[in-house]
């Protein structure tokens, strides 16, 4: 089975659906308040200044709620915030050579169906279940007495899906193929700081996201080539995309 390429923006497609599905549930109520801020800006400043302050007022005022609904912290955001992480991540690993990778986006995992595996790398080097994860802007990951910090914070959970994903895939990949495979347990660390080396916590490694590619090109080859298209064309029946359909490889 031919594996097919596929555009990066199926990365992430599953949270940008919860994005929308939370923040367009009524479209239309949150547009009529915008304009109803917007006029009201400019009847005010309008009467009590001028009418072409109070239009320029009206349309900033219009706008920032606009964009204040889309951006604001909450579920929503959330989804959203991890749907850009998880496309960055993607637009990254898309430098990895066709010829010796196959990458997949947004797979859901048998048994987990509240838990999808943002992307699957299988090349040369070995099988990579990745998760994109978005820290504090600026933020250093770091680890230290068993912990994991995020700047001053520690944090928690946030290897946890990785390492969970990467236990299945390596199950369902090893069942298939009837020998043991090996996943590595990546987390692509979006927005905050990660040392170029990255960080390994929990069986995890962390790596910022645009270090991901180096990562896995820089382990040792342990596939052949016929190998990377036979696991592949494996992991793309037994992980079939998020939206119920197959969401091809890069």
């Amino acid at each position: 089975m031919a594996v097919r390429r596929s555009d990066v923006g199926e990365a992430g497609a599953s949270a940008l659906a919860r994005y929308r599905a939370l923040s367009d549930a009524r479209p239309a109520e949150g547009a009529v308040v915008s304009l109803a801020l917007g006029v009201s800006a400019l009847v005010v400043v309008g009467g009590l200044a001028s009418w072409p302050v109070g239009a320029v007022l009206g349309v900033a005022v219009c706008a920032a709620h606009l964009v204040h609904r889309r951006i604001r912290p909450g579920p929503a955001g959330d989804w959203r915030r991890g749907a850009l992480a998880e496309r960055r991540t993607a637009r990254s690993l898309a430098a990895l050579d066709p010829r010796a990778y196959r990458v997949l986006h947004d797979r859901s995992l048998q048994g987990l169906p509240e838990t999808n595996l943002d992307h699957l790398v299988i090349g040369l080097t070995g099988v990579y279940a990745v998760v994109s994860r978005r820290v504090r802007r600026g933020a250093r990951l770091w680890a230290d007495e068993g912990r994991l910090w995020a700047g001053g914070d520690a944090v928690s959970g946030l290897e946890s899906t990785a390492a969970l994903a990467a236990l299945v895939v390596a199950r369902m990949l090893s069942a298939e193929l009837d020998r043991d495979v090996e996943v590595a347990a990546v987390v692509a660390v979006q927005a905050g700081r990660v040392p170029a080396e990255g960080i390994e916590y929990g069986g995890v490694v962390f790596h910022r996201g645009s270090d991901v590619t180096t990562f896995v090109k820089g382990r040792p080859v342990i596939f052949t080539s016929a190998q990377v298209l036979t696991i592949a064309a494996i992991a793309e029946e037994i992980f079939p995309g998020m939206n119920g359909c197959s969401q091809a490889s890069t």
